[in-house]
């Protein structure tokens, strides 16, 4: 790629992924962005980074219509590919800021991106999507509404984050529906996605009692041996599970103004899961979806109870820190 596509990537990544929130489905805009680019005389290009958001942006709104026929054929909820530890600037958004996203036609989501994310002015993305200016703003201000008409979570520090989740996976993990209904707000929901290849429920549940239950019956099922390592999802809190050497699941968590759980998103389809690298590190899922991560080395770190009461579906569970966070934070 040339210098001037090369110096945007990152940030132009960040908008196709806000678009899709599927990695390769992000990655193949951008290809086909670079391409259209190649075509293009630059000397008839005053602003690079604008033409460029043009690109992919257009793209991606092509690439949306024809994903989401397909989503309509997806068994159960349906969720964006989370980040796990690897999310750059331009590409932190929560998994439930792109839930809520989902909800959004795919005009009203590159004005919301757009506008929101990259600070586009309004006439700039007019001229990008070859709308008027006012149909620009009717379409912010529609998005705008649905995203604020969900309930404002608060986002946790680091050091809360570790204890909050690790808190909240060891319960679920136990089935202790008494510790869950204590950490889980009384609307929390919950959206679990495996596409039909595991038992998780096929709508999206709400309520403490609920939720708290079926984690209860989910308890017998979870993996043996089990690691647990808390880390960012996305920018945001989360935990990502491993049965044996391979990812079983990751977690992105919200968490309300009281520090209970508002939000729980469980992704389980094994094309959406990250691989580990043989030298423990997290990257996104290559073409080769049959490769087998190896071990990963973990220590327990976490709190007391956690360390200590061991999950009756395992022989304990562990969390493993990065040496960074090792070296700002206490466990």
């Amino acid at each position: 790629m040339d210098d001037t596509f090369e110096a945007h990537r990152a940030e132009l990544f960040g908008a196709a992924y806000r678009m899709l929130g599927i990695r390769a489905d992000a990655e193949d805009v951008l290809q086909e962005a670079w391409l259209r680019w190649g075509r293009v005389d630059r000397a008839t290009v005053s602003n690079p980074r604008a033409y460029l958001f043009r690109l992919v942006t257009n793209e991606a709104i092509d690439q949306l219509r024809r994903v989401r026929a397909r989503r309509e054929e997806y068994l159960g909820p349906w969720l964006p590919e989370p980040l796990v530890e690897a999310a750059a600037p331009g590409e932190a958004v929560s998994v439930g800021l792109l839930v809520v996203l989902e909800t959004l036609s795919a005009d009203e989501r590159a004005v919301f991106v757009l506008h929101e994310a990259f600070a586009f002015a309004h006439a700039e993305i007019a001229e990008m999507l070859g709308r008027t200016e006012r149909a620009v703003r009717q379409l912010a201000y529609r998005a705008r509404r649905r995203v604020q008409a969900r309930r404002p979570h608060r986002r946790p520090s680091r050091a809360e984050h570790r204890e909050l989740t690790a808190r909240f996976v060891a319960a679920a993990v136990d089935g202790d529906v008494t510790a869950l209904v204590r950490l889980l707000a009384p609307g929390v929901e919950f959206r679990a996605d495996s596409d039909g290849r595991r038992e998780t429920p096929r709508e999206p549940m709400f309520g403490a009692a609920e939720v708290a239950a079926w984690f209860r019956t989910a308890a017998p099922f979870w993996p043996d041996p089990l690691t647990v390592r808390v880390v960012p999802v996305n920018g945001a809190p989360g935990a990502l599970v491993l049965g044996g050497d391979a990812p079983f699941l990751v977690f992105a968590l919200e968490y309300d103004e009281d520090d209970r759980v508002a939000a729980v998103y469980a992704v389980l389809n094994p094309e959406k899961l990250p691989v580990q690298n043989p030298d423990s590190a997290i990257s996104p899922r290559t073409s080769q979806p049959s490769a087998r991560p190896s071990s990963a080395e973990s220590t327990c770190s976490g709190s007391a109870s956690l360390c200590s009461e061991k999950p009756s579906t395992s022989d304990s569970i562990t969390r493993a820190t990065s040496a960074g966070d090792a070296a700002t934070e206490s466990p």
